[in-house]
């Protein structure tokens, strides 16, 4: 399960570069801690699904390898690209034939099942500096690596939705900024009645889709260990959340996309056409933008904030040590120059953002900025290897209660029900 839309990232990629292209400031050897005190040697393997021709993968083999190598003279690390749809496969065929890589940047949904299954090494067990890097990192991207209290990974790279709005829509509905509440949007909608336009628009009820209002709202989906979905997602508060995004497309002000159906018109296009006033979305789709829609001038701004404020939901990869490594060493020295500044501003000059709180990206590229802010309260789905079979299931609940086959109560008090067996499976 990707963390973002995969047909979206490989749009993206090469005009984010470009989009981006400014120069990176020179920077010296950082401070970057170390647990090293011995000389290491010799070679790893890092899968990742960085796509071939991207300047992603480019900065990796000249800039990222040659730099660490040249730190660790007398090492290699050999880059093995898999595509996406095939690594998670991939892992699990070289898992059962002891024939897996050292390192690999792993999307978050898969470290709580390759955690379950033992495939990876605990590294706030194995690296005495772990808190030294989770303590430079956004709080949400960090959770996406705990899997019963322990951590298997760190986070590599992040990225997050904000609201992004059409000025023109707004225009129609006689207002001037987008909705900063809850009740913002609810006002819109009322507006824009008649105009042809839709106050929001979204293309599904996954949780990537709707955590961000339930959230938003005060709610939850399960408790804090990820033990019991009953009584948090049908609560009070999350419920309110799902009943505003329900009672919109009721009154016909969010468009029949939500059902995650075939048709109608995507909401990059209805965006940037002014059919839909708002969205959520992630930083790819300012290059997307920028090619399909050159005139159109794509505006950000929060989450729309409810009782429990501006919450919006973490995306992105960690990066993982597979336990069976036999240079164990050099592969948790890897994993930390990953973390380092100096990496992770190479990486965000092409497009990748940043997991280090207090590393300037948008001097590197000042589209950054509203994810830089909302990644602040962003919060990880649930870390729970059974987490994809929990989104199908509140997925197909959800797309019953907008049929009007299911209240949205009755739909989030079977998620729940449901829910709870999944989690006790661990």
């Amino acid at each position: 399960m990707s963390s973002v839309p995969t047909r979206r990232r490989l749009l993206a990629t090469a005009a984010l570069a470009v989009a981006t292209a400014m120069a990176l400031a020179a920077c010296g050897d950082d401070a970057t801690p170390t647990n090293n005190n011995t000389a290491l040697s010799g070679t790893i393997t890092f899968w990742h699904a960085y796509s071939a021709d991207s300047q992603e993968v480019k900065t990796l083999e000249t800039v990222i390898i040659p730099a660490f190598k040249a730190k660790h003279p007398g090492t290699d690390v050999k880059e093995v690209a898999v595509p996406y749809d095939q690594l998670h496969q991939k892992l699990l065929t070289a898992a059962a034939g002891s024939d897996l890589p050292d390192v690999v940047r792993s999307d978050i949904a898969w470290v709580p099942e390759f955690s379950k299954l033992g495939l990876l090494e605990q590294l706030d067990a194995s690296m005495p500096d772990f808190q030294q890097f989770a303590s430079k990192v956004f709080p949400g991207t960090l959770a996406t690596n705990k899997y019963k209290g322990k951590y298997y990974g760190l986070p590599l790279d992040t990225n997050t939705r904000v609201q992004m709005y059409s000025e023109a829509a707004l225009t129609k509905a006689g207002v001037t900024a987008a909705p900063k509440t809850f009740d913002d949007l609810k006002t819109l909608g009322d507006k824009l009645t008649g105009t042809g336009v839709f106050a929001f628009a979204d293309n599904g009820l996954s949780g990537w889709n709707v955590l961000p209002w339930i959230w938003s709202a005060g709610g939850d989906i399960t408790d804090k260990d990820y033990t019991k979905a009953t009584g948090y997602l049908n609560s009070p508060a999350s419920v309110s959340g799902v009943q505003m995004l329900f009672d919109l497309y009721k009154k016909q002000e969010m468009p029949n996309i939500v059902l995650g159906g075939t048709g109608g018109t995507p909401t990059s296009d209805g965006l940037a056409t002014a059919k839909y006033a708002t969205i959520l979305d992630g930083p790819w789709m300012y290059p997307i933008f920028a090619g399909a829609h050159p005139d159109f001038k794509l505006q950000v701004a929060p989450v729309p904030a409810g009782p429990g404020g501006s919450v919006s939901v973490v995306g992105g990869e960690d990066v993982v040590v597979v336990k069976q490594s036999k240079n164990k060493a050099l592969a948790l020295e890897f994993t930390r120059y990953l973390l380092s500044d100096e990496a992770q501003l190479a990486f965000a000059k092409v497009g990748q953002m940043s997991v280090l709180q207090n590393l300037d990206v948008v001097s590197v590229n000042p589209n950054y900025r509203a994810f830089v802010e909302q990644l602040k309260t962003a919060r990880p789905r649930p870390v729970v290897p059974s987490w994809p079979k929990i989104d199908d299931l509140l997925q197909k609940k959800l797309q019953s209660a907008f049929k009007g086959d299911l209240t949205v109560q009755a739909a989030l008090d079977q998620a729940a029900t449901e829910i709870d067996t999944l989690l006790a499976q661990g």
